[in-house]
């Protein structure tokens, strides 16, 4: 039995909540930033720590950054580590694990990097990693080495030196007609900031999408401000994925924040991380997708999770994605249903598994329950009729 502890004891004193923080301040997005919480005795202020999660902690300094914001911090079970938002942002152990196979960058950023800050990597798009800088350091960050490793990162300068190299890049690439700012989080900057490189975008013809990579409606959806909005309306079309991994992250806040958005007709697409622990799980899917489309966010992508270094113990097996998958299909409408992709230096690999096959007599289909039928080739042709042949009076 653990020790009870003294009155003095961190364990044994009261909690913060977001309801002994003025409404003022918890209100302001910069109060949070301010606020960020980056040692034990800070967290120790909003959840119980655990052992384990206080040796992570300690031996993660020097090697990954961390910090949550209050309004974060907020939505974590005080007393229960396996919390899924808590997870998603207190270290563990598992971050000094090694693993087979793990990359710092296996989605090829470095490698398709063209400036300081582009990465070609399709024929018609580019991403800009305009920042480093995030309100809650995500322990499965795809980009755990851009953002969180402590002496790495993809910038060959200081962020926030001259974009002129990176907009001239997309200015002499006409093939370039959508550009997606990310990081970090691009919203990390302040608006003035953020518009300089908006504005910059928007005077080359060629750009005709840019799209904002933000975890702010998560994470800090304070942030979403109308003066945000309305900057962001001057230069559609603009468009926002973010990164709901649990339903627990969808709180009046950030619903509120969404629909900020979508009034200045910024639509708004999620992009899930599969994690092992914290939403793998049909059932928490199936929330998640449903709630989703309660707050008119448009589930986009299922990611499997990357094998990043500092980052495997998160990951599932492609069959528990397969099984995620099948539980969505059928059972939520069908723009509910986000695709499943495994990123990789060739790009976005489409992971789901066919619900048909080929057979002598035409088609074996299956749905969502499991039956099955035939369709005939005279119905259904599974290839183009030849030349020879006709159009088999079609």
């Amino acid at each position: 039995m653990p020790p009870i502890p003294s009155e003095t004891h961190p364990a044994a004193l009261p909690l913060t909540t977001a309801a002994d923080v003025p409404e003022d301040q918890w209100n302001d997005w910069r109060w949070h930033m301010r606020k960020r919480i980056n040692t034990v005795e800070k967290a120790q202020k909003w959840i119980r720590t655990t052992p384990a999660e206080e040796k992570a902690i300690a031996e993660s300094a020097g090697k990954y950054r961390w910090s949550l914001t209050p309004y974060y911090a907020s939505l974590m079970d005080p007393d229960d580590p396996l919390c899924p938002v808590r997870q998603q942002a207190v270290p563990s152990l598992g971050e000094l694990m090694e693993y087979h196979g793990t990359d710092v960058d296996p989605v090829g950023d470095m490698f398709y990097r063209k400036t300081n800050r582009v990465v070609h990597k399709y024929p018609d798009r580019v991403i800009m990693l305009i920042t480093e800088a995030c309100p809650v350091y995500c322990r499965h960050c795809t980009r755990k080495f851009h953002t969180t490793d402590v002496d790495g990162t993809y910038f060959e300068k200081n962020e926030g030196e001259d974009f002129t190299a990176d907009l001239q890049y997309i200015a002499d690439h006409p093939e370039i007609r959508d550009v997606l700012l990310t990081g970090g989080d691009p919203l990390s900057y302040m608006d003035g900031k953020l518009e300089e490189i908006i504005s910059g975008l928007r005077a080359i013809p060629s750009v005709e999408i840019i799209r904002i990579g933000s975890r702010f409606p998560v994470l800090l959806p304070q942030r979403i401000t109308t003066e945000l909005c309305e900057m962001l309306a001057r230069y559609h079309p603009v468009w926002l994925n973010t990164h709901f991994n649990h339903p627990k992250e969808i709180t009046p806040e950030s619903e509120q924040a969404i629909d900020r958005l979508l009034r200045h007709g910024i639509p708004v697409g999620n992009q899930t991380v599969l994690l092992r622990g914290v939403n793998d799980e049909v059932d928490t899917m199936r929330k998640l997708m449903t709630e989703l489309l309660r707050i008119r966010v448009r589930p986009y992508y299922l990611y499997h999770c990357d094998n990043v270094t500092g980052v495997a113990h998160f990951m599932t097996s492609v069959e528990k994605g397969w099984e995620i998958m099948e539980g969505l299909q059928g059972h939520i409408t069908g723009f509910g249903v986000p695709q499943y992709v495994l990123t990789t230096r060739l790009g976005k690999i489409p992971m789901a598994q066919p619900s048909y096959k080929q057979v002598p007599e035409g088609l074996l289909l299956r749905n969502y329950k499991g039956q099955e039928m035939v369709v005939s080739q005279d119905v259904y042709p599974v290839t183009e009729p030849s030349a020879d042949h006709g159009d088999g009076g079609r």
